[in-house]
């Protein structure tokens, strides 16, 4: 035991003898001092572990030499090999880098001012540098609209669905049979974004009119040409018949002659150039339904007539007011004529219905009073007397339009009696006779003009008036 104490009380002495030796550089281990670890000599009396300390200090001298060396050749202002920077100051301190440089002082990088010399307390951007306006960022959380001027808000309609388009539509179409106004049908379906299923409008305009009037399908007619080629394509309109030409069978349910109608229709379209012209050949042999045989047939014999498509304008006839007064007047002469020959009431009334004038029916009331006047015998009397009961009963004819017939008769009366003779007898009788039947009223039959008669004293009394 005592042995062992001696030899490790040795041993100490030994390491401090050392540790006295080196005490310098231990207590600095970043000294600039290049010769100091060079110039001691490993001593064969070193223990291992003064060995590898000695290394290591070797190892960390050689590193701190290679990064100053490599900070220094990375800039243009290198440090000269006595340690001075150009322009620095001459009494500082070996390998000192000033405050002012804004060179990295880590140890790492290439060694080049931070942020390109933009970086650093007081200094907004680099040298040269020109700021202009920038602009803002739509992704930037603190994005105003208002704040950027002139704001300019767009009002985004969706798109309409299938199956609410026919519940917007349908007002739209009903209200313009009543005013007739294609611009603002227009307007109107622009602000509903019908998108890929504006087709749909054809069909279902075309589907209204065949359950209205002949007025109904000529403006319906005219909306679709109107409509070609500012908000409805040709594509479009071919797609909207194609698919009514598979809808006949439902169709015909409520109007049995939709077949005619729809041909009508699709030669009205070739001839007002809303479908195209091969419209009707895209279908010869690849039709199997009979109701869309009997459509296609129907349209291609009216584009085969003599007069070809002129004549097509008036395919559905001139509906209501729209039509000259010359024309209705020369209709209901002709309506008058065929009751006078057969004497069916009914067809009368469907062709009065069909003229759709009822603000121009005392023309009817007028005209059936003049044939009277200009007919011989009772017959023509009691036939039109009966034909203005009948309208009278049915509501067809109103109290206005009756007072107005005859009082135009009234006031011409006495322009018919000199083509007339005998018009005011024939007058006079009609009205009574109408009275009776309760065509008229009273103060209607009251109103009648008569003509007194003129009693002469005689032949040879020159014409003198017997008082």
């Amino acid at each position: 035991m005592a042995t062992q104490v001696d030899a490790w009380s040795s041993a100490t002495q030994a390491d401090g003898a050392v540790t006295v030796d080196h005490q310098p550089e231990a207590s600095c281990p970043y000294s600039d001092d290049d010769d100091g670890l060079d110039e001691v000599e490993v001593n064969g009396n070193w223990t291992p572990q003064e060995k590898a300390l000695h290394e290591a200090r070797l190892k960390a001298k050689a590193k701190r030499r290679l990064r100053r060396s490599s900070s220094r050749n990375s800039t243009s202002d290198s440090v000269s090999e006595s340690g001075e920077t150009p322009g620095g100051d001459p009494h500082a301190a070996k390998g000192k880098v000033h405050n002012n440089d804004r060179k990295s002082r880590t140890g790492k990088g290439r060694g080049l001012p931070k942020k390109g010399g933009a970086g650093g307390k007081g200094v907004w951007g680099a040298p040269g540098m020109v700021y202009v306006a920038e602009e803002p960022d739509v992704r930037d959380p603190n994005y105003d609209e208002a704040a950027q001027g002139d704001t300019v808000y767009e009002t985004v309609v969706p798109e309409v669905e299938e199956k609410e388009l026919e519940k917007m539509v349908n007002p739209i179409v009903l209200e313009y049979f009543e005013h007739g106004d294609t611009k603002e049908v227009e307007v109107l379906l622009k602000e509903l974004n019908l998108g890929q299923h504006k087709y749909e409008f054809t069909s279902v305009a075309v589907s209204l009119s065949l359950e209205g009037k002949a007025s109904h399908r000529e403006l319906t007619s005219r909306l679709l040409s109107d409509l070609s080629g500012k908000m409805l394509t040709q594509g479009d309109m071919a797609h909207a018949f194609d698919k009514m030409l598979k809808e006949l069978p439902d169709l015909i349910l409520d109007t049995p002659e939709a077949p005619q109608m729809l041909g009508q229709f699709i030669a009205r379209g070739i001839a007002d150039h809303v479908l195209p012209m091969n419209f009707l050949d895209t279908y010869k042999g690849k039709v199997d339904c009979e109701h869309a045989r009997v459509a296609l047939d129907r349209a291609a014999v009216l584009l085969a007539m003599k007069k070809g498509m002129i004549g097509l304008d008036n395919v559905w006839g001139v509906g209501g007011g729209l039509r000259p007064v010359k024309h209705l007047v020369k209709k209901m002469n002709l309506l008058l004529k065929e009751y006078l020959i057969s004497g069916d009431v009914s067809e009368a009334e469907r062709c009065l219905r069909d003229l759709e004038v009822p603000h121009f029916h005392h023309e009817l009331v007028y005209e059936a009073i003049v044939m009277v006047l200009e007919s011989n015998g009772d017959t023509a009397s009691q036939m039109m007397m009966k034909l203005l009961q009948s309208f009278w009963k049915m509501g067809l004819i109103t109290v206005d339009q009756m007072n107005r017939g005859f009082q135009r008769v009234y006031d011409e009366l006495h322009e018919i009696c000199l083509d007339v003779p005998h018009a005011h007898p024939i007058m006079e009788a009609f009205v009574d006779l109408c009275y009776q039947e309760a065509v008229i009223t009273k103060q209607l039959r009251d109103a009648c003009p008569f003509r007194g008669r003129k009693r002469f004293v005689s032949e040879g009394d020159g014409g003198l008036i017997k008082n």
